[in-house]
């Protein structure tokens, strides 16, 4: 058994409420879990409105299958233009 565990620090430029903030990390949290069924939740910064942590958590038997989908949620995350990507990293346990 192999767990992935991948943390991104992000900012929000435009965001001006948590309630906005909250509104693209909710977005961005849902498509994640509905595409992976990963764990996924935002772990710290929570009441700071242009900051955010998501931390993101994933079992598998294969390294290879974890690294993969660890790629397609980066490139789910960078993708969105409301948010810049401060620091992001994957441990594989």
């Amino acid at each position: 058994m192999i767990v992935a565990v991948g943390t991104f620090e992000m900012h929000f430029p435009e965001v001006h409420s948590l309630k906005e903030k909250r509104q693209i990390l909710r977005s961005l949290i849902d498509r994640v879990r509905a595409r992976f069924n990963a764990s996924i939740a935002e772990v710290a910064d929570n009441d700071l409105w242009q900051k955010g942590r998501i931390g993101v958590a994933m079992v598998a038997n294969d390294k290879i299958l974890l690294e993969q989908m660890a790629q397609k949620i980066d490139d789910i995350i960078n993708g969105n233009s409301q948010a810049e990507i401060l620091d992001s990293y994957w441990d594989y346990i």
